[in-house]
């Protein structure tokens, strides 16, 4: 077995800055492909895992230390989130915690820590049917974070370049520029696969056994298995869990990468083109012969192999524009686009708020829709949709006048408001008087004039074509 250096290590940023990684050379080196062309495991990926093993003895006495575990709780109380089953708030935990956190601390190494009952939440999904968000309590949720602190650095080192979600310096918009270079390369045939619940189907044994490979400490294994197969109360009712991961632990996005990271390495090890978010995979081929040969591959080894299940419904073979990957399409030539539903669901959510219903002030309104336009063009920024956000935009101002026009309430009002905005006298008396609907006074000569793009920027609006011309240039 080869000896394992101590010496703190060097590494290079992709900005040519030095950055300190303390920590030995077995968790800095590459793990090999698990698997060899003939499906066994291969040798020297066992040989690296032993050695973890044997490094990774203790790791549950670093998940209790006190400077973990204050750590632990600062993160899940800036995370914020409600209450789990036992309707003890975070303040309330805080207090609790400040005096007491040297008990949670022996419950750990001693074992004797249980973790509570999860309370399960069903939220819409945008398509239909519903996804199942498991809240553990703030204790739990403490004890999650503690060991995801304490495995984060482990793991994550090894894990494939081409998975992007749920990582520290990793993030949505590199997935997409990755995607973007590959299709740009001239694969812009993606075999697209859909993993059916994912979180929901991760095999317990086989995710205890993927951790177990790599992790001695034969406790922190114990504590795992106790967190992932705990029930989960469901509308009153408690049911037990005999796979996946509750979506809403802090740990989660951890494991479901470890068990994936499995599915990263062998479409690595077949040469494949990929993008990883999450549970998100798009595979990029050059031919359609070539899909077909490697969707029926790969669905072979993540059901029967990975034991997860893929939705063949909404899986399939399509060209890169057809796809649509976190809420983008790729277009021919590597350019990326916005997609139809993500457009869809900003106007829906602009549509609630600027409903004329609502009993709020114009300021107000404005407030509001700058909120959700800053976000929404901050993640979209990559986008080529010059075209879109100016008709976007153009509709938005036009839902916009008439909730200021329907807050004039009478005839007059709208004559003295179109005045002051500098409107003629007839004018605004033939506007006021029209007997139009509001979105067609919205379109008027008057309007034109007196709510113009100008008059909206000293409201404070936020104007999506003349910020997009800054961010989209803006390097990430």
């Amino acid at each position: 077995m080869r000896k394992v250096s101590k010496r703190l290590k060097i590494q290079m940023n992709p900005a040519g800055q030095e950055e300190s990684i303390i920590n030995n050379d077995l968790f800095v080196t590459e793990i090999p492909v698990w698997y060899q062309p003939n499906g066994k495991v291969n040798p020297k990926w066992l040989s690296i895992c032993e050695e973890e093993r044997n490094q990774t003895t203790a790791l549950l006495e670093q998940i209790s230390n006190p400077s973990n575990l204050i750590k632990a709780y600062k993160q899940v109380k800036k995370n914020g989130g409600s209450s789990g089953i036992d309707g003890v708030t975070i303040k309330e935990f805080g207090i609790w915690f400040n005096t007491n956190y040297q008990t949670l601390q022996t419950e750990l190494q001693q074992e004797s820590y249980r973790p509570q009952m999860v309370r399960g939440i069903k939220i819409p999904k945008p398509k239909g049917g519903f996804r199942l968000l498991g809240i553990p309590t703030i204790k739990d949720r403490v004890v999650h974070q503690a060991i995801s602190q304490v495995l984060q650095p482990i793991f994550d080192p090894k894990f494939s370049t081409n998975s992007y979600g749920f990582r520290p310096k990793h993030n949505a918009h590199q997935a997409l520029v990755k995607a973007s270079e590959i299709v740009k390369s001239g694969k812009s045939i993606i075999v697209d696969l859909d993993l059916a619940k994912f979180f929901d189907e991760v095999n317990h044994q086989r995710l205890l056994w993927l951790l177990g490979t790599r992790i001695g400490d034969k406790g922190l294994l114990r504590l795992i298995s106790k967190i992932v197969k705990t029930d989960i109360l469901i509308d009153g009712l408690q049911e037990q869990r005999i796979k996946g991961t509750p979506q809403g632990s802090p740990l989660s996005p951890l494991l479901s990468n470890i068990v994936l990271d499995e599915l990263d390495q062998e479409l690595t090890r077949r040469g494949l083109s990929f993008v990883r978010y999450a549970d998100d995979l798009q595979i990029f081929v050059s031919s359609q012969p070539s899909a077909k040969r490697v969707q029926e591959g790969v669905i072979n080894f993540i059901e029967n192999k990975m034991k997860l299940k893929v939705n063949r419904e909404k899986s399939g073979i399509k060209h890169c524009y057809e796809v649509n990957f976190l809420g983008h399409r790729i277009l021919y030539g590597g350019k990326l686009g916005l997609s139809q539903s993500s457009e869809q669901r900003l106007k829906e959510k602009l549509k609630t708020i600027t409903q004329r219903k609502r009993g709020v002030s114009f300021e107000q309104l404005i407030k509001e829709t700058r909120t959700v336009l800053e976000g929404w063009l901050q993640y979209f920024r990559l986008a080529d949709m010059k075209s879109k956000l100016t008709k976007i935009e153009s509709w938005l101002r036009r839902r916009l006048k008439c909730f200021r026009l329907k807050q004039c309430k009478h005839t007059i009002g709208i004559v003295r408001f179109l005045r002051k905005l500098g409107v003629e006298k007839t004018l605004s008396w033939r506007t006021a008087l029209s007997g139009k609907g509001w979105w067609r006074l919205s379109n008027s000569p008057a309007l034109s004039i007196g709510m113009s793009n100008q008059w909206f920027i000293g409201q404070g609006f936020y104007s999506l074509t003349e910020n997009y011309k800054q961010l989209h240039c803006k390097p990430l």
